[in-house]
């Protein structure tokens, strides 16, 4: 779900992908539902492609939307952006991560973070778990693609083989 949600730099709120073209695509906002074209010159990051830094590794946006949806119990995060302070921001980041990188992880990434998870809950786009089983199950479907693929190959060297076995054989015949 998250690799089709979209930020766009420049755009407020978050956009859901809704069509793929040659040089651009069509998102509709989660504000206002209203649909936009995106290009390839504008800058698009998909929630699902974005991590947050922690002393040991980073850990995948969904993980963080998670915790703070199990944290909230499913609720909206009560917070007033203008006037939470950078300490709050990162007091309250703590309880969700405790280990976050405090040099590389900055106020403005807590508050987008915590807006992102008010809107998405707001379009009832809360199934960050079912993102992990997805991604594992495109892991076996990868799997199961390069199998196809040496298949194919195999198949295609064959048929090769062959071709030049032909080939051989009538220019013995020609002879």
């Amino acid at each position: 779900m998250l690799k089709e949600i979209l930020s766009v730099s420049g755009k407020p709120g978050l956009f859901k992908l809704i069509s793929q073209g040659k040089n651009m695509f069509v998102a509709e906002s989660l504000i206002d539902h209203k649909r936009i074209p995106v290009y390839i010159r504008d800058k698009v990051v998909s929630l699902g492609d974005i991590s947050i830094y922690t002393a040991s590794e980073d850990i995948p946006l969904r993980k963080v939307l998670q915790q703070i949806k199990e944290k909230e119990n499913g609720q909206a995060i009560d917070f007033d952006p203008k006037a939470i302070t950078p300490e709050e921001l990162k007091s309250w980041f703590t309880t969700i991560l405790p280990d976050f990188d405090k040099q590389r992880v900055y106020p403005s990434d807590i508050k987008k973070i915590m807006s992102w998870y008010n809107l998405l809950l707001k379009e009832n786009l809360t199934d960050f778990a079912e993102d992990e089983e997805a991604e594992k199950g495109e892991e076996v479907k990868d799997v199961e693609k390069d199998e196809e693929v040496k298949e194919i190959e195999e198949n295609e060297k064959i048929k090769e083989d062959e071709e030049v076995k032909n080939e051989t054989n009538s220019s013995d015949d020609n002879s």
